[in-house]
């Protein structure tokens, strides 16, 4: 039996890429000032094309209780950035100590970490506009694909959402910054109360779909609204795909992209209400919308249940 662990189960690490210091990244220690401190780091050297790390790093599941690591194709989000060192990064890392020995499958798919939503239990959140993008696996078709997330995730149940992107986002609508189990009975999405804005009436679609959604007793989900902060633009006037569901779960905490923005507590306090056994930790994260992701994207986390050598 094959099960993906939710990300709010026991982990064992939490990998990070950070920029380089004479990157593309600007005031990153906006960012540093308001992360945890943590002297249980340990650092890698590996060369990657973009730091996003939650869409190249291995997928860990558990087989017959087993951890296994799947080292799925990159492409690049549907080739539209260079991906060669990305595509190889997993290759990198199994030869590093902290990895070495431990039991890894290569597949041949296209599957990146930011599209798929676990609880855990068999089911699995994801967007046909990304999963099913030609641009991804134009060989396989909706049948065939699914196919696959049974086999290699263990998946009962996959919730497909229609749902186009936000404006800024080039992943072709991930569902990390749209939609995020919170537990086997709560889910928080993206929200939006103003009709001016370009998302009113997608996010309102997104709303509806979400409740016609069940859990394993067939039970409507508890929903749990996250409202988009003010749109956010780069300096040449394109807009950043500012939100709030791009947290990270962590054993003891939940950092939560913070924005300056009147909408920063709202979003912490109803993700507080998500997690009551944690620490809800806002972390400045313009600098890192600034390059069209967040901090859910640029990490990825391990369960308890693989043994990486510490």
């Amino acid at each position: 039996m094959v099960r993906y662990p939710a990300e709010w189960e026991p982990q064992s690490a939490t990998m990070i890429a950070w920029p380089e210091a004479d990157g593309d990244f600007k005031n990153l220690s906006e960012v540093e000032a308001s992360l945890p401190h943590n002297k249980n780091i340990y650092f890698i050297n590996a060369q990657y094309d973009d730091i996003w790390l939650r869409d190249t790093v291995f997928l860990t599941v558990e087989h017959d209780q087993q951890a296994c690591l799947l080292d799925f194709q990159f492409n690049g989000w549907g080739n539209k950035y260079p991906h060669q060192n990305d595509n190889q990064l997993n290759r990198q890392l199994l030869q590093h100590p902290i990895f070495q020995g431990l039991n890894c499958r290569h597949i041949d798919f296209v599957l990146e970490g930011g599209s798929i939503e676990s609880d855990g239990q068999g089911s699995l959140l994801t967007t046909e506009n990304c999963l099913l993008n030609p641009n991804r696996n134009p060989d396989y078709n909706r049948y065939a694909i699914s196919r696959i997330l049974e086999k290699e995730l263990g998946c009962e149940k996959v919730f497909r959402l229609q749902q186009e992107c936000l404006a800024g986002d080039d992943t072709d609508a991930h569902i990390d910054t749209l939609v995020r189990f919170c537990g086997t009975e709560t889910i928080a999405y993206s929200a939006c109360d103003n009709p001016a804005n370009p998302h009113f009436e997608g996010l309102k679609s997104l709303r509806h779909q979400l409740e016609s959604l069940t859990t394993r007793e067939g039970k409507p989900y508890q929903l749990i609204a996250l409202p988009l902060p003010q749109p956010v633009f780069d300096d040449e006037g394109r807009p950043l795909p500012a939100n709030y569901a791009n947290f990270l779960i962590l054993n003891h905490a939940v950092l939560v992209p913070v924005y300056g923005d009147p909408s920063d507590e709202i979003a912490l306090s109803r993700l507080s209400q998500c997690f009551p056994d944690r620490d809800i930790i806002p972390v400045a994260s313009l600098p890192i919308v600034h390059q069209y992701g967040s901090l859910h994207c640029m990490s990825m986390h391990f369960p308890a249940s693989l043994e990486l050598n510490l």
